[in-house]
């Protein structure tokens, strides 16, 4: 009786099995931004539903392994830029475009806010055609929105080799609240940002 019971329970559970096939685990993708303080992007980046981890770094130079006092100084190549790991089946690649675009000055040539020079400039970087193609749509409609009073100076690369900063640099703002909040506040991001967007410059 007891092996005709173990042999039911066998049936049984391979049935189930078969009819009831695991889930499988959402597949995460990769986005890569370049706005200025890689505190500040990570920071808002972060709070984003559906992004999963935000790591800040450098990535567009072609110095391997750069340090912050390389890239800070310029003349590195790099950007100082995040990488944001998102879960596709939560937001889309095109809602990070948009969360980017309140995120930055679009118009800004020389840097971001308070921090200038090349290191500091707004990029998009791909990691396929799929973004590309989202990513120069988006800019290409932010720029017919009439929302913007001079050409958009962000650029889009495709995406290369990222260095994730020093241990220091990551989690910031979570890390160092204080000094995070007066930075943001000195170097004038939100102030800015408002005058840019307005009324939508509320971040996600």
């Amino acid at each position: 009786m007891r092996r005709i019971a173990v042999a039911i329970l066998l049936t049984w559970a391979a049935s189930a099995s078969a009819e009831s096939p695991p889930k499988a685990a959402s597949q995460t993708r990769m986005a890569t931004f370049a706005g200025g303080c890689f505190w500040c992007m990570e920071h808002d980046f972060a709070a984003v539903p559906g992004v999963v981890r935000v790591i800040s770094g450098y990535t567009g130079g072609a110095q391997a392994q750069p340090t912050y006092e390389q890239v800070s100084a310029g003349g590195s190549g790099h950007f100082e830029a995040i990488q944001v790991e998102f879960d596709p089946n939560q937001i889309s690649y095109s809602s990070l475009l948009d969360a980017f675009w309140r995120n930055i000055d679009p118009t800004d040539q020389g840097g971001q806010f308070c921090d200038r020079g090349a290191q500091y400039r707004s990029a998009i970087f791909y990691h396929d055609d799929e973004q590309r193609g989202q990513a120069e749509a988006s800019r290409a409609k932010l720029g017919q929105s009439g929302v913007l009073h001079k050409p958009i100076a962000t650029e889009i690369r495709r995406a290369g080799p990222f260095y994730p900063a020093e241990d220091y640099h990551q989690e910031y703002a979570k890390k160092n609240p204080v000094r995070y909040g007066f930075y943001r506040a000195t170097c004038g991001r939100d102030r800015r940002l408002k005058e840019v967007w307005g009324r939508t410059s509320e971040r996600p």
